[in-house]
């Protein structure tokens, strides 16, 4: 039985998981959090499940090794390839970005127009318009690959023109759509969220998964009896490892997370 003081996981392809461990942060600011961006092997939307199947089984190796309470894949093609996978392997809980998006989205449209907006994995798999299509049927569902986003994020070109130029290609197809709720479907995206919004519209509602996610991993540490019961404003509470450029990553991560990442260690993920 894990400790529920013990921190919680999470993971991503790259610093878009931190948008997710912000949210994290907000909700429950007593949590220890182990965070590891695959910096080396970013990005994971144009390689195939398999492999990133692979990669989240190394991650999870490493992870576990920390002592984990509980694990929040924070990258939806990670959770779109490798959840449903992975979750058997574990005897702790394991949570993904994709369902509570999905509720999230089915709540919000009016006129049963959802569109949806991720890598070429996510899109390709198809799993939010399953996750939607089982929880109403009768909702219309457009997802619309982004590859060149999630790069150029990465890269801090968050308030670019080339960035504004390549959103508002992706984006006009859906726009002819007639969607009235656009999912951001993938964690690097909130962070041009006002892009994304300036170019969708204000009739256009953008559904943050980040948010959501942290309140069902909140909903999940209390039925299972893992809410952190010490108070955690006394201690070094976050820990920040990545694959690759941990300075880099350090100084990225400062502008969503000002104040919290103090040192990112660089690891050798392939040994797990």
């Amino acid at each position: 039985m894990a400790d529920r003081n013990s921190p919680i996981g999470v993971f991503d392809s790259g610093v878009g998981g931190l948008t997710v461990a912000r949210e994290i942060m907000r909700q429950m600011p007593d949590e220890r959090i182990v965070y590891f961006g695959d910096t080396a092997r970013v990005p994971y939307g144009n390689k195939s499940c398999n492999t990133v199947i692979r990669f989240t089984r190394q991650i999870i190796r490493f992870l576990m090794t920390q002592d984990v309470k509980a694990i929040v894949i924070a990258c939806n093609t990670a959770t779109a390839c490798a959840l449903e996978t992975v979750e058997h392997d574990l005897d702790i809980p394991i949570i993904g970005v994709i369902h509570a998006g999905a509720r999230t989205a089915i709540e919000s449209t009016k006129n049963g127009k959802i569109g949806i907006i991720g890598t070429e994995g996510t899109i390709r798999s198809g799993v939010y318009t399953r996750v939607i299509k089982e929880m109403r049927e009768d909702i219309e569902v457009t997802g619309k690959p982004c590859p060149l986003l999630v790069p150029l994020v990465e890269e801090g070109l968050l308030h670019d023109s080339v960035t504004d130029e390549i959103a508002s290609r992706y984006l006009s197809e859906l726009k002819g759509k007639y969607i009235d709720t656009l999912i951001l479907g993938c964690t690097h995206y909130p962070l041009l969220r006002s892009t994304v919004g300036r170019l969708m519209g204000p009739e256009v509602t953008l559904v943050n998964p980040a948010y959501e996610t942290a309140l069902e991993l909140k909903q999940v540490l209390e039925e299972n009896g893992l809410i952190c019961d010490q108070d955690g404003s006394s201690i070094d509470k976050y820990h920040f490892y990545v694959s690759d450029l941990a300075e880099k990553f350090t100084s990225f991560a400062a502008s969503i997370l000002p104040g919290q990442v103090k040192e990112t260690r660089q690891i050798n993920i392939e040994e797990y």
